[in-house]
């Protein structure tokens, strides 16, 4: 199994061939794939890195993996999210659940289910990254690029903080409205619409939130 190494960058921001050099030396030399972020200091240093363990990091480059796009959330399935990738964006989820009020342990079990952690998949129904959001969602939060593992983990965390807010923290109804969206809750006064992979997914994601509480 390759192993994700933490590498980070410091270049001037005045030369970015440098960047884009270095850039390709990580790529081509890591032993597995890893998207780069980055940012720049007030003294126009700018930091790269494939481990964003600083907030201010955002999405440089994307990587290719060996499967880039993979179709998830059909029903009843729940992704088997590694412990890397649980923890790679792990800093990421701290920070929403913060921002947010949510419990980290709640996004990381929406993310677990919806995606296994693959900031690169992409539902048959077109919803998109860690926490699948789907395009009109991503508007209503401000998410320019869902591929972004921060921009999608902080509208995913956003939209379930509203739907709390809705639903009076019943968490099913909650995660039943993530998953069908909230006016298909509302339809059928509030309780679980009768959909068979709503019925399926709140049970997926409620065990998935006591195993990462536990943790």
């Amino acid at each position: 199994m390759s192993k994700n190494i933490a590498l980070a960058f410091r270049v001037m921001k005045a030369k970015p061939t440098i960047i884009s050099f270095s850039l390709i030396l990580l790529l081509i030399s890591s032993p597995a794939w890893a998207d780069i972020y980055s940012f720049t200091a007030a003294d126009g240093t700018v930091h790269l890195s494939n481990v964003p363990s600083d907030g201010r990091y955002t999405l440089y480059m994307r990587t290719p993996s060996e499967n880039p796009t993979v179709s998830v959330n059909k029903p009843g399935r729940v992704n088997t999210a590694s412990a890397e990738n649980r923890q790679r964006y792990s800093h990421f989820v701290k920070q929403a659940a913060q921002t947010y009020n949510i419990e980290p342990a709640l996004l990381e079990a929406v993310i677990a289910t919806e995606s296994g952690f693959n900031s690169n998949a992409v539902s048959p129904k077109g919803a998109v990254g860690l926490m699948q959001i789907m395009p009109d969602t991503a508007k209503r939060y401000g998410v320019s690029n869902l591929y972004d593992p921060m921009q999608n983990i902080s509208g995913g965390a956003q939209y379930l903080s509203d739907l709390m807010q809705l639903f009076n923290n019943d968490l099913k109804l909650v995660l039943a409205a993530y998953n069908a969206g909230e006016n298909a809750v509302i339809r059928h006064g509030n309780r679980i619409p009768p959909y068979n992979e709503t019925i399926r997914y709140v049970p997926k994601v409620m065990g998935a939130y006591t195993k990462y509480q536990q943790m």
